[in-house]
């Protein structure tokens, strides 16, 4: 018997499958057809005692085939019903499959482990209400402010690398946080205890395959520099080079990949239970940390930014700044191997430039000319420009080091900040708010004479000779652009972060340094290169290049435009609704509109049903009329609710 209804069951799925598929116009899991099919077949038995009952069959064969017919369809319904509600209770993909599922068993099981340390660590500091919604930042006092920042590095410091480097990424984004908490956390730092050396020399192997004797001819296993990504070792390979060697920590990659994950998902936690977090773009900032992450994970990607910052103009042109040479033969994604460049940090540089009778200004000018060359002409520019990341040569010149964060700039932004740089030169607040705008994202509705103003008083400001410029600057930009509605592309933001870390880093050796001054100079020397004989011709062969495809298309275009203007058919596309903004709140709409139907229809048929008499009884006082009208009574009002919530949720018809 158990064989007989497997067949059957086997023979009905081959049914069941392609017409459920063929009506509905999706294809389903074959657990849930299974299930369907099972449904159908278990409804088909009472269905046809419900229609034809237990006696012989009487009737003719005509009408026998009509009850079988219907008794399909109207079971295989069932089967219908239960996959459209599958569907939309637990989406096809929403669950992991069974061998997904014990793979990542484990996985999960860490992941939901660090999950919970991190929350409660937050917790822990007094983050919890921020979490919740109940608090937002930046609307406490200056006290309040403060004791948030600090809370806030503690529970960074805590959490460990990940959320170390997060820390790092936020103090540079004072346009997203108030200037006191991006102080507070500039003060973290990326030091932890060195790696033991067997894991590293395993790592170094594994990466060159070959043991390092046969790589290097000397190798000092004392780290030179200890980082939570990575460690640096000073060598020298066979042909008496010396060389650093940068070699990834071992485990670091599963530990930073489970902490993104957690980055994730506590950004949409906040941006879907928070105003702030919305407000601030929680879920596009974590994405932009992961890959930025990732990449600093890869040391293909930094050899690939030295590679492209040394053949940059503004490097390649300057005699007093070195990138250091690449080994790519013994470089690979966890193994970077690079010339060593002898000299000393920038920072405790200001005795030896004394010493050796350099000129601060000259240095300074040096490279704070390369980052703007960078930013402005080449479209790749250090983006973490502090101290540590130079040295002073024992031959007067500037070394540039860790290259693994750098800012990449299309055409379009270099060339609106080279009018921004122009318009400062000029001292022009409308060329320069027009410059400004073509770098941010601008909102739809914006009071551009009011931005003009405020443009035009932060020059007056701090555009003018003779003012000490300052990391305030940069924090008045921010307020403007924020005071504006005006967002603030994640690489111009990295423009901004590199501009005010430069500043501090030239401060350092030269403190009376014009940085307006430098601008300026610097504007106005791109301005004579454009203008020069040889830059006019590329730039007009340039253009003459784009515009004569057009320009042989334009004669015949306009002849057919006459023509058809001509003979009276001359029309014009249109597309309605092109805008994805406009699309959704004409489907909010119509989806609203539907429901009013669906409740209206429902509430229609429960009142003729409720007053329909006879019909099968259920119980002693109500019929099986009566039952579907209630049902479909409940249905009325569940829709009828439903927009009443979505008409009272609208920002203009909220009660007050």
């Amino acid at each position: 018997m158990d064989v007989l209804r497997l067949t059957n069951l086997v023979l009905f799925m081959v049914i069941f499958v392609p017409i459920a598929q063929r009506l509905l116009g999706v294809r389903f899991g074959f657990g849930r057809l299974t299930v369907g099919a099972l449904i159908t077949l278990s409804v088909s038995g009472p269905l046809a005692v419900a229609m034809v009952g237990t006696a012989s069959w009487t009737g003719s064969m005509g009408a026998a085939v009509a009850y079988m017919v219907l008794i399909a369809v109207v079971s295989m319904l069932a089967g219908l019903v239960f996959l459209v509600l599958a569907e939309a209770l637990v989406p096809t993909g929403s669950l992991p499959r069974a061998r997904d599922l014990r793979r990542d068993l484990s996985g999960r099981i860490a992941r939901t482990r660090r999950y919970l340390q991190i929350l409660r660590i937050a917790i822990k500091h007094g983050l919890g209400p921020y979490l919740r919604g109940r608090r937002r930042p930046g609307r406490e006092n200056a006290a309040g402010q403060a004791e948030l920042a600090r809370s806030l590095r503690l529970a960074l410091d805590e959490a460990g690398v990940t959320f170390v480097k997060l820390g790092q990424v936020l103090s540079t984004r004072s346009d997203i946080i108030p200037p006191s908490v991006a102080t507070e956390l500039s003060r973290l730092q990326d030091q932890v205890t060195p790696a033991p050396w067997p894991g590293i020399e395993q790592v170094l192997t594994e990466e060159l395959g070959a043991p390092l004797n046969h790589l290097y001819a000397a190798f000092d296993t004392t780290p030179l520099a200890a980082a939570s990504v990575a460690q640096v070792y000073t060598a020298r390979l066979l042909d008496d080079s010396d060389v650093v060697v940068k070699v990834q920590r071992p485990g670091i990659a599963g530990l930073v990949d489970r902490d993104l994950d957690i980055v994730r998902r506590l950004a949409r936690l906040l941006e879907r239970n928070t105003d702030w977090g919305r407000a601030m773009g929680v879920r596009a900032l974590a994405d932009g940390f992961a890959d930025a992450m990732r990449e600093e994970l890869d040391f293909t990607v930094e050899a690939g930014n030295m590679t492209t910052v040394a053949a940059g103009r503004s490097i390649a042109a300057s005699n007093d700044l070195v990138v250091p040479r690449l080994y790519p033969e013994r470089s690979t994604r966890r193994v970077l191997t690079m010339q060593r460049l002898d000299g000393i940090g920038l920072g405790n540089a200001q005795r030896a430039i004394a010493d050796r009778g350099l000129d601060p200004a000259r240095l300074g000018r040096t490279l704070f000319n390369c980052l703007l060359g960078q930013v402005a002409i080449d479209g790749v520019f250090h983006a973490d420009p502090h101290p540590g990341n130079f040295l002073l040569l024992t031959d007067g010149r500037i070394g540039m080091l860790d290259l693994g964060s750098v800012g990449r700039l299309d055409p379009a932004t270099r060339e609106a900040l080279q009018r921004f740089l122009l318009a400062i030169d000029h001292g022009d607040p409308v060329a320069a708010t027009d410059a400004l705008l073509e770098i941010v994202y601008r909102p739809d509705v914006i009071d551009e004479r009011s931005l003009e103003r405020a443009v035009g008083q932060f020059m007056t400001k701090y555009l003018g000779a003779g003012v000490t410029l300052g990391p305030a600057m940069f924090n008045d930009l921010f307020k403007i652009i924020i005071s504006h509605e005006l967002g603030v592309p994640p690489e111009v933001a990295a423009v901004f972060r590199a501009l005010a870390t430069i500043e501090g880093t030239i401060s350092r050796i030269s403190p009376g340094f014009d940085l307006v001054a430098a601008s300026r100079q610097f504007a106005g020397a791109h301005v004579i290169d454009r203008l020069a004989p040889d830059s006019l011709r590329r730039t007009a062969t340039e253009e003459l290049a784009q515009l004569l495809p057009m320009l042989r298309r334009l004669p015949r275009r306009i002849d057919r435009i006459a023509a058809a203007a001509e003979s009276g058919r001359l029309g014009v596309n249109v597309r309605l609704l092109a805008d994805e903004r406009d699309r959704r709140h004409v489907t909010a709409l119509l989806h609203q509109v539907l429901l009013v139907i669906l409740g209206a229809t429902a509430g229609i048929m429960a009142v003729l049903l409720l007053g329909t008499s006879g019909g099968p009884r259920i119980t002693a006082t109500m019929s099986l009329y009566q039952l579907f009208g209630y049902n479909l009574l409940v249905i009325c009002a569940v829709l009828v609710l439903r927009v009443l919530v979505l008409i009272f949720r609208l920002p203009g018809n909220r009660l007050t």
